[in-house]
């Protein structure tokens, strides 16, 4: 098999960052959909080892953490007996956070909802920052432990409960239920007010819905394997980080966070498959 040159990888994998799907890309580009997947597995895994690598001593002040759901190879309820409770089929979320300072992403896992995989959250974006923060979450028990256990009483924490009313009639399918109040609450330490908030991550969850075509909700647009799901997160935080330039800020996130002093282009991200 010819190896695909650096250009026509780029545009291969400015299709992807772009929410376009396997199948389409592979259209588009006139390559085989096996030519993409594996194009997407070497990318993901060079990018989650670059990220892993360069995200230490982050001087981040103010983070906020969510979860986004997903699903991969069939939705729960469809999930065959003899796969059930099986990791990659059925729920899969994704844990993320920001800084709400620099908006750039740190940390995020891939897993169930369950307070395992808070801890395994939490401990991973507490070992890349440097100094005290400040951290909002939303009110999910498994934060509490994981929090605690990670940075003990050396951190301002506070979780965000919101307040739902219900669907309007007809739109329950297809619209949240309107957020009608927040309760703030302070758990650990003396977290400034102003800035208890999970807006920032909740908006990094819809850039996510709207850039990878496998989390396209309420359409038959799903991830068929874990890997491939997981490559394709990983792909997205090195395009959004290193590549995307912030509307607000004017430069990248990783430019914002001192991480790298120049943006990216799609071309970079394909020299790390090489340098590996």
């Amino acid at each position: 098999m010819n190896k695909l040159s650096t250009e026509k990888r780029a545009q291969i994998l400015s299709c992807l960052v772009e929410g376009m799907g396997i199948n389409a890309t592979s259209r588009i580009n006139k390559v085989s959909k096996n030519t993409v997947l594996k194009l997407l597995n070497d990318v993901g895994k060079a990018c989650s080892e670059y990220q892993d690598r360069v995200f230490k001593n982050l001087k981040c002040k103010r983070l906020q953490c969510d979860e986004i759901w997903s699903f991969c190879y069939a939705k729960e309820k469809n999930v065959p007996k003899k796969l059930k409770g099986q990791f990659g089929y059925g729920d899969v979320w994704t844990w993320t956070a920001i800084d709400a300072d620099t908006k750039l992403v740190p940390s995020w896992i891939i897993g169930d909802r369950s307070a395992y995989t808070a801890k395994l959250f939490i401990d991973d974006l507490a070992s890349r920052l440097k100094g005290k923060i400040q951290l909002t979450t939303d009110g999910h028990k498994a934060y509490l432990e994981a929090v605690e256990n990670a940075f003990g009483i050396d951190i301002d924490y506070a979780i965000l409960i919101k307040i739902y009313g219900k669907s309007q009639d007809g739109e329950k399918r297809y619209s949240p239920a309107e957020c009608i109040d927040t309760i703030p609450k302070h758990v650990i330490g003396n977290p400034e007010a102003k800035h208890i908030s999970t807006s920032y991550v909740e908006r990094q969850n819809l850039t996510m819905r709207m850039s990878m075509r496998r989390f396209t909700r309420l359409t038959n647009a799903h991830s068929k394997k874990i890997e491939n799901h997981i490559h394709a997160i990983s792909l997205h935080f090195m395009y959004y980080n290193f590549c995307k330039i912030h509307q607000t800020l004017r430069v990248t996130p990783a430019m914002e966070a001192g991480v790298t002093d120049h943006v990216w282009d799609i071309e970079d991200i394909v020299k790390l498959i090489e340098s590996n």
